[in-house]
Formats: C-alpha cells, structure tokens, sequence
C-alpha cells in the first residue's frame, strides 16, 4: 500500500494496515489527523504548551506501542480519545505521588435521592470566574477533572462518557455530580 492512498483510509482501516506492516509512514498519517486533537486533550491536563506537547508526544509514542489493543468495538477516535484522557490522568497522578492512593468504587445502583441532594446545577458551574475555576480544576483530583474537561470542555454526552470510561450511567452521573461539588469547594475555597 502506497502513502499517498492513506490519507483517504478510514481511521479503522489506517489502524488495520498499521498493526499489520508496523509502517511508520502510515502511523504519521494518523498523526497528522489526531495530533491538533491530542495536544488540546493534553494541554487541559498541563501546566505549560511545551508541556502539553511533551504529552502529545509521549502519547503518540505509547499509541504505536499499544494500537493493537484497539479491537473496533468503538469508533478510533472515541478510542483515542479516551487512550488520551487514561495517558493524561495516569501521568498527572505519578507527578503528584497519588499513585498509591485508594480509589473510590462506584456502584451503578445509586439511590434517586443521593443524585439530588445538594445539587450543583451546570449554571453554578458557568458563573464561576475562568482564571480562578482554572486553579481550582487544578486543584481537584485529576479522574475528577477528567470526567468535567469531558462533559463540558468537550461536551461530551453521558452516553458518549459512559461508552469512553466502560461505566453505567448512574455512575458516571454521580461522578459528574460529585466532580462538580468537589470543583465549587475548592474554588469556593481559593
């Protein structure tokens, strides 16, 4: 297969052909559709542009290593994209010694009354000043961060979300929910 047929493959058929020839040609085609992507994934998660584009690259590094595990089962950029966030999360998470911290399992059976009480809607959320919400998602638990930057940066669905990070809905309801409580504190606390 020639390069120059590559630009017009399907994602998932670019992928196939890179899994089976290893040709890095065709991996920098990819590159040229998803780096703009990654990187803006990337700089959310970053303090710094140089940064950010350290992380896209490393990002794209370990997405050569690990495009055999993509299976079909979503579209590639839906995989990506989440590849992305895990990569961003996990390295935010090594750099703040979190590592070993516990995480919290979260049923998907969760009680009406739970998702209601002391709700934070979406138009508190917006009402909070830019450069001051800036420093306190930065001071929030980086899977917290994750899952906000996706419902509202990216405005991502809670199907979208739920397909992205294999949970049900209630749990990623309730992931939202308690993201944007944990948000509000410590902006309420800056």
């Amino acid at each position: 297969m020639k390069t120059t047929n590559a630009t017009s493959l399907s994602d998932e058929d670019l992928v196939k052909e890179i899994v089976e020839t290893n040709n890095t040609h065709l991996f920098a085609v990819l590159y040229d559709r998803y780096s703009s992507v990654v990187y803006n994934k990337c700089y959310g998660f970053s303090k710094s542009k140089e940064e950010a584009q350290d992380l896209t690259h490393d990002v794209f590094i370990r997405l050569f290593v690990k495009l055999r595990s993509f299976k079909g089962k979503s579209k590639f950029s839906t995989w990506l994209y989440s590849f992305t966030y895990n990569f961003c999360v996990n390295y935010v998470q090594r750099n703040t010694n979190k590592k070993n911290e516990k995480v919290t399992v979260v049923t998907d059976v969760i009680k009406d009354e739970d998702i209601n009480e002391n709700e934070i809607d979406d138009a508190t959320l917006f009402e909070l000043k830019s450069d001051k919400l800036a420093k306190a998602m930065a001071l929030i638990d980086p899977q917290d961060k994750m899952i906000l930057l996706m419902k509202y940066q990216d405005d991502m669905s809670i199907q979208e979300i739920q397909e992205s990070l294999e949970l049900g809905s209630s749990a990623v309801k309730m992931r939202i929910k308690r993201a944007k409580e944990r948000v509000v504190k410590k902006y309420e606390e800056l």
